[in-house]
């Protein structure tokens, strides 16, 4: 769509108003991060290349034993996890909570600046979402914040205020499209992708004008009907790796998480998710060979000003184990040795993949440079190291007969941020060290729009229960750690292409970490602890109970007046978590709270009224 206009929409705002502070623009945006006097935390990855590195070194090994809580705000009633990173500029918190309800407090005190409500019409929105009412956050620029709504809209309001300012239509729901990612800002222009992709729709990404919200381009993900023409050389190309009527089962190539920018080459990045339907017998005749299905399961880089295609990478060809590969990519200079043995800079995107293999591509070329696997692993034998395709196991291709895939579609690292410190050189990974899926296909398959819960429109066999089931094929990659705890925190050596050190504290979809320039790495746990390591060695330094217990989002760290704090949200309001494993797992009857720890702190913790949660279906988004 390609319309932006004013609306009147509730809105509560208590009259306090922002002081004199820095403007949020591209200079802003592109310097973050670049000095220790920068106490602000601006945009999702809190850098354009997502590296969730801040300088700030206030609280360090030395001290952060006495971090306390400063402050809590109930964040609202729940129902989904907080998976959102809350921004911080101008002495002020931004953040979003379920159901796109949009709210700004004082940094320092908590007191509530103004709230916005979108007034989601629920139950329709709520049946089109593939795993839980959430969002992963908000975008800062121009005095603006813009607001991803579940049920579509792309909505810019006053920062000031919490008053629109204007709307535009990304994607409907009556399309079986939601909206579920942090937008990205990048050269002017708001950046951001549908979810959907365990429906049978077509993925896309569009670029929308940060000042009046007119779109600028749109990328499909997967090419259309061929009778109605191509959009690009791009999609004229990909057509060529899909048979039969692809198209009206949609293709896949949802784009819901992660998206980078590189302000140096003018390139964006974005991840594209699964192949839809799920199982490959469904979208070719011969599964033996098999066809790519460009551009599913890729990395894609388009030019910021048009959205053309520049280059892209395929990590899981002809996908259909719901690899996505919408990680966070995390762009960075690393000295890699070349074919003459000299190590030399390169330009690289890096991304801990769903498929549990960890990839090191030139992000100006989308040249393959290394890829390894950080968790167990038997889709694939490995990467071939010369084309970086997979060298794919026959033995995981599967039919009728239920057949065990590791990872599954949880993957061992899916939405959960990583961060990556240069002082250590290394990535640290929020993962599952072994997860697994059986998959049989539905040959009876057809899409239904009435299906409510997306496992009923990937085309697998739900329910398997009696079925002979297939033995699992040959795995490689790291064993488990001890115990039987799949939840893993990996501190991955890029260049090495490595494990440094592993703990038993993860998740590929709850929490996340946050580094430091004072060495520390700071981790939100799903069951709800904030832990402090030396990121170095991973020693222990700090761990606190936040009172929190499921629905945790990712930690991030701002200054004000010279004081450094740590924020996070987390709570459900008594849903469970989608696919909680770990043992001893709770569901705290909380409302969702956004917590601001600082150097001795005394508020009172939140007090969790705890109740034991089954283990849950695996969700794949």
């Amino acid at each position: 769509m390609r319309y932006a206009f004013a609306v009147a929409l509730f809105v509560t705002w208590s009259g306090i108003t922002f002081g004199q502070a820095r403007r949020v623009d591209d200079v802003a945006l592109r310097s973050a991060a670049k000095s220790s006097s920068d106490g602000d935390w601006l945009s999702y990855g809190l850098t354009p290349g997502e590296t969730r590195f801040s300088p700030l070194t206030q609280i360090d090994a030395s001290n952060v034993k006495r971090l306390g809580l400063m402050w809590s705000y109930e964040a609202g009633e729940g129902g989904g996890d907080q998976e959102a990173t809350p921004l911080e500029w101008n002495n002020t918190i931004f953040s979003v909570t379920n159901w796109s309800i949009v709210f700004a407090v004082d940094a320092r005190t908590g007191q509530q600046k103004w709230r916005w409500d979108p007034e989601v019409n629920r139950e329709p929105t709520s049946d089109k979402m593939c795993c839980g009412v959430v969002n992963r956050g908000l975008a800062l620029y121009h005095n603006k914040v813009y607001v991803p709504v579940n049920d579509g809209r792309l909505v810019a309001l006053d920062a000031d205020t919490g008053k629109p300012v204007w709307e535009t239509r990304v994607c409907y729901v009556q399309e079986e499209q939601t909206l579920t990612m942090a937008p990205r800002i990048a050269k002017g222009k708001v950046i951001v992708g549908t979810a959907g992709g365990d429906r049978p729709t077509r993925g896309f990404f569009a670029a929308y004008d940060a000042d009046s919200g007119r779109q600028v381009w749109k990328f499909y993900t997967v090419p259309g009907d061929p009778a109605k023409g191509f959009e690009s050389e791009a999609m004229r190309k990909a057509a060529a790796t899909w048979e039969g009527e692809w198209w009206k089962l949609g293709g896949g190539g949802a784009v819901w998480d992660g998206i980078s920018y590189d302000p140096e080459s003018e390139l964006v990045y974005v991840g594209t998710g699964n192949a839809e339907p799920w199982p490959q017998a469904l979208r070719t005749k011969d599964t033996s060979t098999g066809r790519d299905n460009l551009y599913v399961a890729s990395i894609v880089a388009v030019n910021v000003d048009t959205g053309v295609l520049k280059w892209h990478y395929q990590m899981v060809p002809g996908d259909e184990w719901d690899y996505d590969s919408v990680q966070q990519m995390i762009l960075a200079d690393l000295n890699i040795n070349g074919q003459d043995g000299k190590a030399r800079s390169r330009k690289v995107l890096m991304q801990a993949n769903k498929n549990g293999f960890f990839y090191v591509l030139d992000r100006i070329t989308g040249e393959f440079i290394s890829a390894q696997p950080f968790s167990r692993v038997t889709w694939a034998k490995g990467i071939d190291q010369k084309t970086g395709r997979p060298i794919i196991n026959t033995e995981v291709k599967y039919g009728k007969d239920p057949t065990p895939v590791s990872p599954g579609g949880g993957g061992a690292h899916s939405w959960s941020p990583m961060s990556y410190n240069p002082q250590t050189g290394l990535v640290y990974i929020p993962s599952r060290g072994w997860d697994t899926f059986y998959y049989a296909a539905d040959y009876d398959f057809k899409p239904d729009p009435s299906r409510v819960g997306g496992s009923l429109q990937t085309g697998l066999k739900v329910n398997t229960a009696g079925m002979t089931r297939k033995p699992a094929g040959p795995a490689i990659g790291p064993e488990p750690l001890p115990g039987g705890n799949v939840s893993t925190l990996v501190a991955y050596d890029p260049v090495k292409q490595e494990i440094r050190w592993r703990v038993p504290v993860g998740n590929s979809r709850f929490g996340g970490t946050l580094s430091t320039a004072s060495g520390l790495l700071f981790q939100v746990a799903p069951d709800g602890r904030l832990i402090a390591y030396s990121a170095d060695k991973g020693d222990v330094l700090f761990e606190l109970r936040t009172g929190l217990q499921n629905g945790m989002g990712p930690p991030m760290t701002f200054a004000i007046d010279g004081k450094q704090y740590i924020a996070l949200m987390g709570g459900s309001g008594g849903r469970p978590s989608l696919g909680t494993t770990n043992p001893g797992a709770v569901t705290s009857q909380l409302k969702p709270q956004l917590l601001v720890f600082g150097l001795d702190g005394k508020a009172e913790l939140p007090n969790a009224r705890a109740t034991p949660t089954p283990t849950s279906a695996d969700p794949h988004q």
